[in-house]
């Protein structure tokens, strides 16, 4: 072999080294099963990442690493790289995006409630600063359907859920927002729940209709009762240390993969709630679905400034102007698409 040859293998070998060397195990933790809402984004995130770069991305659902509080500590502690949350579990880290759970706030208008989501300046400029605050880079927030209840008896007015045990989560708004309704609220690790509500420790809870499906809430409870209060928001974040660390190729890498994610699970949604509400009754003949009239809404949608005037007393200024900003851009959102 002769000298060029020689110094043309090493060369080789020292680029696949280096290659190598480049070559990253992201983890990204999230908090529902792989073929749930939260899930189909991962993998889909996970499927841009490794189809434009060496990289790759182990994916942790539900329970593998605990529950939401312990992936929140992993991602701040750097143990994850990734990590996909509810602001109903990020509330007392921070408190402002308790705005979430303030009822009848995000409308059900789809079309809507997508604009929102793409260009809301809350969103995309002021979370951010709040989210890195607590060492986490915010890549995105996203809907992931309309917030059902299941309870044991029906539901048409505040006044049948008085003395009813709600689970809710570690949230002291949703906490407030339930004491609005009428309710008894519980807060509970999502993992307790079934088995609380099997034994009749608590009478009812609340999630999207996909969950109330996937996850057979329908199975210990006997009626869904849809008043249009919420839908469900969820926030993909980073640790920011690692973010802040990456390549500037792989920092766009992510933010691309981020936005093929957030496209994908907007496009999967369409439809997803009534499909799932079809799926329960499908299993469970017997169950009562309840879409409560705009009449039948309305004492609900009264207790909504009392709820809003708590998060004001919660958050402070701060908390003010996240309310201010995102009803701001929810007429924008609202002007764009009627």
């Amino acid at each position: 072999m002769t000298y060029k040859s020689l110094f043309l293998t090493a060369s080789a070998a020292l680029v696949a080294v280096a290659g190598t060397a480049s070559a990253d195990t992201w983890r990204y933790a999230f908090e529902e099963a792989e073929t749930e809402v939260q899930g189909v984004f991962a993998q889909k995130f996970k499927e841009e990442i490794e189809a434009n770069s060496d990289h790759e991305v182990q994916l942790f659902p539900f329970g593998t690493l605990g529950e939401s509080a312990d992936i929140m500590e992993q991602a701040q502690a750097g143990i994850l790289q990734f990590v996909d949350q509810s602001p109903g579990f990020t509330g007392a880290l921070i408190p402002e995006a308790q705005v979430f759970f303030v009822p009848y706030l995000l409308p059900q208008d789809e079309a809507t409630l997508q604009e929102f989501f793409r260009n809301s300046k809350a969103i995309n400029e002021m979370f951010p600063e709040l989210y890195a605050e607590q060492g986490l880079e915010l890549l995105t927030m996203f809907p992931e359907g309309e917030v059902c209840m299941t309870t044991q008896e029906e539901v048409r007015s505040p006044e049948d859920l008085d003395g009813v045990k709600f689970r809710v989560m570690t949230n002291p708004l949703l906490v407030e927002s339930y004491n609005q309704f009428g309710a008894t609220p519980t807060p509970l690790p999502w993992g307790e729940v079934y088995g609380a509500l099997q034994t009749g420790i608590i009478q009812g809870q609340e999630n999207p209709g996909f969950f109330l499906d996937s996850t057979k809430m329908y199975e210990v409870t006997e009626y869904v009762t849809c008043i249009g209060h919420n839908n469900f928001t969820t926030a993909m974040m980073a640790n920011k240390d690692f973010y802040d660390g990456l390549s500037e190729e792989d920092q766009k890498l992510v933010e691309n993969a981020t936005d093929v994610a957030f496209d994908h699970i907007l496009d999967y949604q369409a439809g997803l709630q009534d499909k799932s509400l079809e799926n329960i009754k499908s299993a469970k003949p017997g169950m009562t679905i309840n879409i409560l009239s705009e009449e039948e809404r309305q004492p609900f949608m009264d207790t909504a400034p009392a709820v809003e005037d708590a998060f004001i007393e919660m958050t402070g200024e701060s908390g003010k102007e996240i309310l201010e900003q995102m009803k701001a851009d929810l007429e924008a959102a609202n002007a764009a698409t009627n």
